[in-house]
């Protein structure tokens, strides 16, 4: 059984997404199934953790007023105890996934309230019975958002409750710089990072050397691959390889990584050793890459699409 819970800083994100068969045409109309979801990074993994078995989940995001209380509604059915700030100025951050016939998605970022999570948003009380900490790395790309992720694991420190982060964007990495980016997450325990952001981070293209690496300035490192899994690192050196759960009928891969995580730190939450909570995490993307959008469809339900979308 799970010992306490998990709190996720991150990102509520109006998911458009866009499945097109055929290749795009400039100029013209290209024909699509689109479908209107709730996501964002921070809040598909806190949903894909409850999935997971974590009981006590929470997420502290910041959301507009026009969509906070279709977003809240979707969280609690996914059994996600939403801490969302209500932004009367900025509306919900907007994505659209552009996704092809091979389930690979391209992404067109409205980065809305998201970035604009204040410290006062935060408070102390938050980690009250929380035993691990995952920080978005969305929030690191604004200097607002990254005064409060950073608040959140100073005391998560203070506590010596252990924290994460997740790199989150290759492209918004690749603005802000390795050095920063690593600057910030100085003093966590764990960094989840993909193969494109373990290669910007360290300026190796192996995946394996990227690791190995990262695991010098951030204890554990876990580097998903795809459909090649996902490998471990620690104090310089990779210590597992855990295979990918093979997948029959992929439609999207939106929001696989966040399954990764949310399954890996259900499972680590739960006792597992790395490479079963790695294994575990790579059967919640599996499952991910089989559904529309970032987040697992509750059970007995369809698709939570927002009204009039």
């Amino acid at each position: 059984m799970t010992e306490g819970g998990l709190l996720v800083v991150g990102d509520v994100v109006t998911d458009v997404v866009a499945r097109h068969g055929a290749a795009l045409v400039h100029g013209t109309d290209t024909a699509a199934r689109i479908s209107t979801l709730p996501g964002g990074a921070g809040a598909n993994v806190a949903c894909w953790a409850a999935r997971s078995g974590c009981r006590d989940v929470r997420l502290l995001a910041r959301v507009g007023a026009d969509s906070a209380a279709w977003h809240e509604d979707a969280l609690r059915r996914a059994e996600v105890r939403p801490l969302l700030a209500v932004d009367g100025e900025a509306p919900t951050a907007t994505v659209v996934a552009l996704v092809d016939a091979a389930a690979e998605r391209t992404f067109l970022t409205d980065s809305g309230a998201v970035l604009r999570l204040a410290p006062d948003d935060w408070s102390p009380s938050m980690l009250d019975g929380i035993a691990h900490l995952h920080v978005s790395g969305y929030l690191l790309f604004a200097a607002t958002s990254r005064a409060t992720a950073l608040l959140a694991l100073r005391e998560a420190r203070r506590r010596s409750i252990p924290a994460s982060v997740d790199p989150a964007s290759a492209g918004f990495l690749a603005e802000l710089g390795a050095g920063p980016f690593l600057a910030a997450v100085e003093g966590t325990q764990l960094l989840l990072p993909n193969a494109d952001e373990a290669r910007l981070l360290t300026g190796l293209p192996e995946p394996a050397d990227a690791a190995a690496k990262l695991s010098l300035v951030v204890p554990q490192v876990v580097v998903t691959l795809g459909e090649e899994g996902a490998l471990l690192a620690t104090g310089g050196t990779v210590t597992g390889r855990v295979p990918a759960v093979p997948v029959r009928g992929a439609v999207d891969s939106t929001g696989a990584g966040d399954a990764f995580t949310g399954g890996f730190l259900a499972a680590r939450l739960a006792g597992a050793d790395d490479t079963t909570a790695a294994a575990a995490g790579c059967r919640s993307g599996a499952e991910a890459v089989t559904t529309v959008g970032g987040r697992p469809v509750p059970e007995g339900e369809a698709f939570s699409r927002r009204d009039g979308a």
